[in-house]
């Protein structure tokens, strides 16, 4: 038998390759390098230019095809230098949106494709140029569609309920299945394991926890060394590549003021959210970038649920609100991206941008220049 692989950029074949197959398993590399390409000589994906390439695998028995198998790749490098996050060797700032994947009817299953793509349209429309998926593994196809759109992806484990030794080994099991089941996916530059201390609620204290910790963020490294690693998101964290902080501040100046105190928080001599710390004890700062992963929260009266903070009367005040924390954000130089949460409304949450329909509550243009500003 013989295996035909054809790889493809915008419909333009770049190799093809043929060599006979004699075992089950075997490795196959293609130099993909073109001239045409400038100065990287391949066309590396990012949000802004998506590029992806299309692969061919025929399977000839003696010279008939027996199989065909179509698939695609994208090829992009993370990396961290100096405090700051590189994709393809350049700074990119992280506007994110929280999204927690939620549906009114259907609630963690997609209603449709449909639906996928009108998410990520919503989103890249807002402004953002990534998602924060919160508290859920995320259907394939959306995944998909954020490599196609080109739309950056954390992706996050759901917490366990506590911690116990059937919790550490059900979740370490599901979780390196997620590694390895989405690890292809050009999109995801960040995971996720651990969320606000939930599932390990005596991180900050507990050496078996804060062992546990260490332990998911080496096995994930063992499988995919490249990108980053944020294993406990918003405080107290232990052996995290990114140093993620958590704060519903709704005064700009506050904000702003807050984060002047950078060595003071990354030091850990004063708390930053409600007694909460950057770090477990026993573990410092050492240099990773920082991004707020979680603000906002903005709700109106009208609203009949929950946000964070006061609820704001109407669009202007929400836009005064979300333009003078996100720009004090901004404003905070060793901070290096934002998650605002989040999409649209969950249930109770009627935080979002979006209500559970899909309709946006402010004019989609007025946040996305507060973004691009």
């Amino acid at each position: 038998m013989q295996l035909v692989t054809g790889v493809y950029f915008e419909g333009k074949r770049i190799r093809e390759t043929r060599m006979s197959v004699e075992r089950a398993r075997f490795g196959l590399e293609l130099d993909l390098r073109s001239e045409e390409a400038g100065e990287w000589k391949i066309k590396p994906w990012h949000p802004d230019h998506p590029n992806l390439y299309d692969v061919e695998f025929v399977l000839l028995a003696d010279g008939r095809e027996a199989d065909r198998v179509h698939s695609y790749f994208g090829m992009r490098k993370i990396s961290i230098e100096n405090g700051k996050i590189l994709l393809n060797n350049a700074p990119i700032y992280q506007r994110l949106l929280l999204d927690q994947g939620y549906w009114a009817d259907t609630h963690l299953t997609p209603p449709s494709e449909e639906a996928i793509l009108e998410d990520i349209e919503h989103t890249r429309r807002l402004g953002f140029n990534g998602v924060r998926k919160h508290q859920k593994i995320e259907d394939a196809r959306y995944l998909y569609w954020c490599d196609r759109k080109g739309l950056l992806v954390w992706s996050e484990m759901g917490a366990a309920y506590e911690f116990h030794d059937e919790a550490v080994d059900r979740f370490t099991r599901e979780w390196l299945d997620l590694v390895q089941q989405f690890y292809n996916h050009p999109c995801i530059i960040t995971w996720v394991p651990f969320n606000e201390s939930w599932g390990i609620p005596q991180v900050f204290t507990d050496r078996k926890q804060q062992h546990f910790t260490e332990s998911i963020y080496h096995l994930t490294k063992t499988l995919d060394p490249y990108r980053p690693v944020v294993v406990n998101d918003g405080w107290e964290h232990t052996v995290s590549d990114i140093i993620t902080l958590h704060d519903y501040e709704e005064d700009g100046d506050r904000f702003l003021a807050r984060y002047s105190l950078r060595d003071d928080i990354l030091g850990n001599r004063i708390p930053f959210n409600n007694g909460r710390y950057a770090f477990a004890r026993g573990y410092e700062y050492r240099g990773q970038p920082v991004i707020i992963s979680e603000y906002g929260g903005i709700a109106f009266k009208t609203d009949a649920g929950w946000g964070y903070g006061n609820h704001v009367k109407d669009e202007e005040e929400f836009i005064e609100r979300y333009r003078k924390i996100t720009n004090a954000i901004k404003a905070t130089p060793y901070v290096c991206g934002f998650c605002y949460t989040q999409i649209t409304d969950v249930q109770q949450e009627t935080n979002g941008l979006l209500t559970e329909g899909r309709k946006p509550k402010v004019d989609p243009d007025k946040i996305r220049a507060v973004n691009l500003a």
